[in-house]
């Protein structure tokens, strides 16, 4: 009989391409997966990996039995959230994802709600940006990620996933205190021309979507500070070396000399659970998207008031 975590090491090499980036993903050493593959070999008396230069290749037995590894692992993890769903108990092991802002403004209180009521369920986050949180709810690795997306420019979510919209997070324009619009009640984008810019990396979705942004209302962004944190583009923008658009989750903590300005027209991203559709029967998945939402549902009373 072939054993379920064989085929899983084998399932992730297939899938990342490498026995190193495997033992990433299933969080073991790279001699564990190894271990597990030749083990495999032995078990089907197949060839599964050659030499490919300084690495390997999956062979095209290896290939045949990782595609049937996919459909198995499926089947187990439908399975366990049919029983899951059966017992009704919220038990287990769910490993959640967020992008930062979101593990830091939104995780703490619904993690500890969830705790609060579901002592039994034992919960891993893991800090992850969102196209990468996708791959790997995608892939079984994460079993609930928490992703944000621009409404201006959103981005692509593969089939088989389900989700729960859990609060529109509004973003205003960061201002230095002596700038010449800090003291308005709003302002408009094309009103920022010529001013510098803070951002985050380039590659990352805030600083594409900045990018994509400002050339929407016909300026050319000059960014002159890069930092991927909001408070340390915060500080940036205090210390009067440019602009920043920041969403109200992103800023527990505006240091003195920023002004948040209103932008006109508003620019909002939604953040919202994913999960894998085939595990929405499990009740610690229910249970965290409720604990999601509630806290979700927190913050947004405390912006209000």
């Amino acid at each position: 009989m072939l054993d379920l975590n064989r085929l899983k090491a084998l399932h992730a090499v297939h899938v990342y391409g490498s026995v190193g980036a495997a033992a990433d993903a299933l969080m073991v050493t790279p001699s564990a997966v190894s271990q597990q593959l030749a083990k495999l070999e032995r078990e089907t008396g197949a060839t599964l990996l050659e030499r490919n230069g300084r690495g390997v290749k999956l062979t095209d037995a290896a290939g045949l039995l990782a595609e049937h590894a996919e459909k198995i692992l499926a089947l187990v993890e439908t399975a366990e959230a049919d029983f899951e769903a059966l017992r009704g108990a919220v038990v287990g092991r769910l490993n959640v994802g967020a992008f930062p802002t979101a593990a830091r403004g939104l995780m703490p209180q619904a993690l500890t709600l969830l705790n609060q009521r579901h002592p039994d369920l034992e919960v891993h986050l893991s800090e992850r940006e969102p196209e990468r949180q996708i791959r790997e709810v995608s892939r079984g690795e994460l079993d609930l990620v928490v992703v944000q997306d621009w409404l201006n420019r959103p981005i692509a979510v593969p089939e088989g996933l389900s989700r729960a919209t859990l609060l529109d997070d509004i973003a205003d324009v960061a201002l230095p205190s002596t700038h010449h619009l800090a003291g308005r009640k709003e302002v408009a984008l094309a009103e920022l021309s010529g001013d510098r810019w803070v951002s985050s990396s380039p590659g990352t979705i805030c600083h594409d979507w900045l990018v994509f942004t400002l050339r929407s209302a016909e300026l050319e962004p000059e960014i002159t500070c890069m930092a991927d944190e909001y408070p340390t583009q915060l500080a940036l923008v205090a210390a009067g070396l440019g602009c920043a658009i920041v969403p109200r989750l992103g800023r527990a903590h505006v240091p003195e000399g920023v002004r948040m300005v209103p932008i006109m027209p508003r620019q909002t991203r939604r953040i919202y659970a994913l999960w894998r559709t085939d595990a929405a029967r499990r009740p610690a998945i229910r249970a965290a998207v409720e604990a999601l939402v509630h806290g979700s549902k927190e913050l947004e009373t405390g912006w209000i008031s």
